[in-house]
């Protein structure tokens, strides 16, 4: 648990993040002005948003990321580069890219290389690599962790959400296996302001929540407490 006489400002860690499928356009703008309002990192939406958020935070600060063969990571290589370079031509300037998860298992790290490798060369930005760690073994994570530095990512994250959470663990996993080439993202049911700021104090320079509002809302009403 974190300690009471810590405190960390979080907003500058969080992406932002509002991936649900029936998201109107009203409240894509509204996280945008709540990522304004906050100063958050980024605002994290699916492709099709892309160019809406890219609009609404011209000229502003915090990112315009978006998601990139999410949740599965199964589509081909060439539609997930497609996908990417299309996202950066709206004006996405990170792209939290899901990784090939059987490709993992099956220790095709030849195939897991050059699908990134494409995306990162090809599309000249940011690329946080999805790893779902809640599916995969510890060998696993240190085989896919070095493939993707090896192939140029920013950052690797540690979950979709999909199928478990981020965890203290898993970051300090993470933080040991990079040592220290790639950023650390945490992503996934994150909810609380004790719970973010542990991954932040475990090794994690972003997380991706939905909940950062929330978030940041209880860390000031328990520093007006203090």
């Amino acid at each position: 648990m974190i300690h009471n006489s810590i405190e960390i400002d979080l907003s500058p860690f969080i992406d932002h993040t509002f991936l649900n499928p029936v998201a109107s356009p009203q409240q894509i703008e509204q996280y945008c002005d709540q990522a304004l309002r906050y100063q958050f990192a980024a605002v994290c939406v699916y492709p099709s948003y892309v160019h809406l958020v890219t609009e609404r935070l011209r000229g502003k600060s915090p990112q315009v990321c978006t998601v990139i063969g999410f949740p599965s990571g199964a589509t081909t290589s060439a539609v997930k580069l497609y996908e990417a370079q299309e996202a950066v031509e709206y004006g996405a300037t990170e792209l939290d890219v899901m990784v090939n998860l059987s490709w993992i298992k099956q220790r095709n790290t030849q195939k897991l290389y050059q699908e990134i490798a494409e995306i990162v060369e090809e599309t000249g930005q940011i690329v946080k690599a999805i790893i779902e760690t809640a599916v995969l073994t510890d060998t696993e994570k240190q085989l896919v962790t070095e493939v993707l530095i090896d192939a140029g990512v920013s950052w690797v994250q540690t979950n979709t959400g999909w199928y478990g959470g981020a965890t203290v663990e898993e970051v300090q996993l993470l933080k040991q296996f990079s040592k220290g080439q790639i950023g650390i993202k945490a992503a996934g049911q994150i909810c609380t302001y004790e719970q973010a700021a542990n991954l932040v104090l475990a090794g994690a320079a972003r997380l991706g929540t939905s909940h950062s509002v929330e978030i940041v809302r209880s860390q000031n009403q328990t520093e007006e407490d203090d």
